[in-house]
């Protein structure tokens, strides 16, 4: 009877443990997330900045801007100072209707290449085929002739004086007059080929076409300079377009880690007056490179006189730095000051100023372990250092050679400030009279005048909407320009982040982040969290500044299903810090983040109950799909889900600039015995490079939670073969896991990111909340 009575009682017992598993599911809220994804929210926020035109030789701009009463144009004085409407929206539509005689919206006129004519002091534009011509002063509209269809001209490189034209055909340079009617074309070389070309595509295989030339002309126009680029012994790479009536392969040279042929730099400078060219002497490292990756503003710098070119040289290690003058006429070189700076150079804001045609140079360096800025003489002797202190200086808004003054941003000179704060300061070549310029707690970002007299300011921080204003050169507020309103957006529900601070793995380190919580958050519930990732050196993957869209848009929707959104940083990730927290993860690409991003998380969930901390997900995009990955197969235990889209989990395939300067390149020297041309043996020194980067499929076996990888089959930024060597380890191990290939996509996955990022939505609210429901529409947004 006993046995009997349990066998009638298992179906009850086994149907309410079914009900009390459903019980423990929850319903992801995706209508809220699609009521809050970026792209709505752009829409009913409008711009959250001002991006000014300067108009040249001028302190006046123009702008547009877009909020709840459509999208206008403004005309600012900064002198004066002063800001009005370029012209009144209903009136701008109604002279358009009358004479396309057909109604115009006012809230979003479709002006075509709207712009100021310095020629004509005009701002022009263009609607359908027909131009306009509009006066300021007047109100004045004019109506011209309709549009003719423009000569393809994309071949045409002018002198900033106009009298040249140079371009590229079957891979060799060519100049002609450009008031020539005849049209005279002057060949100026004649060993270009495919991959060591001077044309821009240098992959290109139309021969007798005029085609782009890579060449950029010196200010005077009595000469340019071409940077040639030796690719023929690199290898190829391919990937395969699958969109057309035949598959096609895609083919391009791609120099891996530690590979021993990569890219072979070449500067020539050409005088098409004389028709004469001189190839610069700047041999000296094996492998080295003459500007180029990483370098801030391109590594190669001209003044406004022909005579000299200025050049940033780095070794393949990335730890050796020559400052070079090159005389263009004679093709010497010249060392004015070189650095070595270990385990690598920070190229990011590596710069180099040249005052009054080399009298003077100013140089960015982390020799002190954070960077700063120094000043030297024309013969390249250290004159005095400019700044100092325990911050870095960023990029050089402008200088003022007549009051000797530097405009730069820096971070993390504010005491209490979030070190990520760009601030605006000015100081003397001398470093005396130094001044911090934007007093405001926040982010400031600077947008200079050409003659450097006022500054266009757009300063907030995640929970402040942007201020936008006008500032003089000692910082003082002379106009306001835009307030950002979110009472729209306020008024359905949409509240701000949060700015949150955790310690790093080491217990001391401050590290800084964002958290997103669902809008209807109830703090007596516990909600799984999601880290969004990023591992740098470059950046950080938390914004700074307000924003609605781009990654905070995704996150503040992914938050709504019913998570905790986090980002934050971790030791290693952002040289806008100190030397030693940038270079933290050298040498170990694959694993440095992850102790920090675990620790911090562990941390939000001590502080505050509503974090579960057994229901953890993480997810990020190229060095956030490998760092994702990474963290989900070495903490298996922790980590329960990853999505991870476009990630560079081999860098022994990615590119070999990212490789072997954040991973390490080592130089390897040995005396080999070869044939001379005299059939006798000789000694010779040979040089090879050796870049091994750690992989996430050597983890492969360690997978427990749930993972999906994502990526565009035409990728050619992190190949495909990142995922797909995973994928093969995984499948290896016996692991089970999710894969989606995104057909005809690049990199960004451009238009298929709404479709994307609706995945990464499900594949969250199956795996953290058990909500494994089939019937949920996608609503991809529409196309406008």
């Amino acid at each position: 009877m006993l046995i009997r009575s349990l066998k009638s009682l298992l179906p009850i017992a086994l149907l309410m443990f079914g009900m009390s598993t459903f019980s423990l599911a929850q319903q992801a809220n995706f209508e809220a997330a699609e009521r809050f994804t970026g792209e709505k929210m752009g829409k009913l926020v409008g711009n959250t900045s001002v991006y000014p035109r300067w108009i040249e030789d001028t302190d006046r701009f123009w702008y547009t801007y877009e909020n709840n009463n459509g999208k206008n144009w403004y005309y600012v004085d900064a002198a004066q100072p002063s800001q009005r409407l370029l012209f009144d929206q209903e009136d701008m539509a109604s002279q358009l209707s009358l004479i396309f005689e057909r109604p115009f919206n006012s809230k979003d006129l479709d002006l075509n290449d709207f712009e100021y004519d310095t020629d004509k002091e005009r701002f022009t534009f263009h609607v359908d085929s027909i131009e306009f011509t509009y006066n300021l002063n007047g109100n004045d509209l004019i109506k011209g002739d309709s549009l003719k269809e423009e000569k393809d001209e994309n071949w045409a490189t002018y002198s900033p004086d106009s009298t040249w034209i140079a371009f590229a055909k079957d891979h060799n340079l060519y100049v002609m007059r450009a008031d020539d009617e005849d049209s005279t074309e002057i060949q100026l070389t004649d060993d270009g080929e495919l991959w060591f070309s001077y044309q821009d595509e240098d992959d290109d295989t139309t021969s007798n076409k005029r085609l782009e030339a890579n060449v950029n002309w010196f200010e005077d126009s009595e000469k340019f300079w071409v940077k040639r680029q030796d690719k023929r012994k690199v290898k190829d790479l391919w990937v395969i377009d699958s969109s057309g009536d035949r598959p096609t392969l895609e083919t391009y040279k791609y120099p891996m880690p530690g590979e021993e042929d990569i890219f072979i730099d070449e500067i020539k400078v050409f005088d098409p007056e004389a028709e004469t060219s001189v190839t610069l002497d700047t041999d000296k490292w094996e492998d080295q490179s003459l500007g180029g990756a990483y370098f801030n503003g391109g590594g190669i710098f001209e003044t406004d006189t022909s005579d000299f070119l200025y050049i940033l040289r780095r070794d393949r290690t990335w730890s050796k730095i020559d400052v070079l003058k090159a005389n263009t006429g004679s093709g010497e070189v010249e060392v004015l000051f070189s650095e070595e700076s270990k385990p690598y150079f920070n190229t990011r804001y590596a710069q180099l100023a040249i005052i009054n045609e080399g009298e003077e140079f100013i140089w960015w360096s982390e020799r002190t372990g954070w960077g700063q800025l120094y000043r030297y003489d024309s013969e390249g002797n250290l004159k005095n250092e400019i700044t100092s202190g325990y911050y870095t200086v960023g990029d050089i808004a402008k200088i003022d050679t007549t009051a000797q003054t530097i405009y730069f941003s820096a971070y993390g000179r504010e005491a209490g400030q979030n070190p990520y704060f760009e601030n605006l300061y000015s100081v003397r070549f001398d470093g005396s009279r130094f001044r911090h310029l934007t007093p405001e707690e926040a982010n400031h970002n600077i947008s200079p005048s050409e003659d450097g007299n006022y500054f266009v300011d757009n300063y907030s921080k995640v929970d402040q909407p942007t201020t936008t204003v006008v500032r003089n050169a000692v910082g003082e507020v002379t106009l306001q320009l835009q307030q950002v309103d979110i009472k729209a957006a306020a008024e359905i529900g949409w509240q701000a982040p949060e700015e949150i601070t955790v310690k790093a793995a080491d217990g001391a380190t401050d590290l800084y982040g964002v958290m997103w919580k669902p809008f209807d958050f109830d703090s007596d519930k516990s909600y799984p969290i999601i880290a969004y990732v990023y591992p740098g050196p470059q950046t950080e993957p938390f914004p700074t500044s307000f924003s609605v869209t781009g990654s905070t848009g995704r996150n503040q929707s992914l938050s709504q299903l019913g998570f905790v959104v986090v980002a934050f940083g971790q030791r290693g990730g952002s040289p806008i810090r100190s030397k030693y927290y940038h270079n933290f993860g050298y040498g170990d690409m694959r694993d440095y983040p992850l102790a920090d991003n675990k620790y911090g998380i562990e941390q939000l969930a001590s502080r505050h109950s509503f974090i579960d901390q057994n229901k953890v997900g993480i997810f990020g995009h190229s060095g956030g799909g490998f760092m994702s990955t990474a963290a989900l197969l070495t903490y298996p235990d922790f980590y329960d889900v990853a999505v991870s889209s476009a990630g560079n989990h081999d860098n022994n395939i990615y590119n070999i600039w990212w490789g072997e300067v954040h991973s390490g390149v080592k130089e390897n020297r040995k005396t080999v015995t070869e044939m001379n041309e005299d059939s006798v043996e000789v000694e010779k020194e040979e040089i090879t490079f050796h870049a091994p980067v750690e992989t996430n499929a050597a983890l492969a076996e360690n997978l427990k939670g749930h993972l999906l990888l994502v990526h565009g089959d035409m990728d050619n930024n992190v190949h495909p073969a990142n995922t797909l060597r995973l994928a093969d380890a995984l499948i290896k191990a016996g692991k089970r896991f999710d894969m989606m290939v995104l057909p005809g996509r690049r990199h960004g996955f451009g238009p298929y990111n709404p479709y994307f990022q609706r995945m990464m939505w499900y594949y969250f609210a199956e795996h953290l909340l058990g909500d494994y429901r089939t019937n949920v529409d996608f609503n991809l947004p529409e196309d406008e």
